[in-house]
């Protein structure tokens, strides 16, 4: 996990489940890296939903989906306002798909700049070609055994199979 920096480079903390993650996740993840200095995707480790896969695997995943050097990816507990004071992120970022998404994150952005209000909450907006993407959705569409092209990336796919993967 990086240190909390001395310089004053701009971090953001892009938090989730990400089980299992899918090209949405993934465009967020680039996006932001072209605004911020450095991005930490932050795996939380225990969400109150049902996981297809462990926590390791999570952020080895998204690891593996990554094509810049500057996102790295972590697994944390706890809340995640404590660890953005952790890293010194100057700001969560979320992915907004459609105006369900906005109530959901409005009350955690609330809750949050009450914890710390120098910590500003930065949302994207989902790319419309992934605009339809959903976790739940893929895990659903993974399990009756439909193509998952276009969802997630291949080493996704062939993980929602059950095909063996480099560790």
């Amino acid at each position: 996990m990086i240190d909390k920096p001395d310089s004053q480079g701009k971090i953001a903390i892009y938090p989730g489940s990400f089980d299992p993650v899918h090209l949405g996740h993934i465009d967020i993840a680039h996006r932001a890296a072209a605004v911020f200095d450095h991005v930490v995707v932050a795996v939380f480790d225990r969400p109150s939903k049902s996981l297809r896969f462990n926590t390791e695997d999570r952020v080895r995943l998204f690891q593996q989906g990554l094509k810049r050097d500057n996102i790295e990816v972590i697994p944390y507990s706890g809340l995640t306002i404590d660890l953005a004071r952790k890293v010194g992120a100057r700001a969560i970022l979320r992915g907004l798909r459609a105006t369900s998404d906005f109530e959901y994150e409005y009350q955690m952005t609330t809750m949050n700049r009450h914890l710390e209000p120098t910590i500003e909450a930065v949302f994207l907006m989902t790319s419309l070609e992934y605009a339809y993407l959903s976790s739940s959705i893929i895990k659903e569409v993974a399990a009756q055994g439909a193509p998952l092209e276009g969802l997630v990336p291949e080493h996704v796919a062939s993980a929602l199979r059950g095909e063996a993967h480099d560790r």
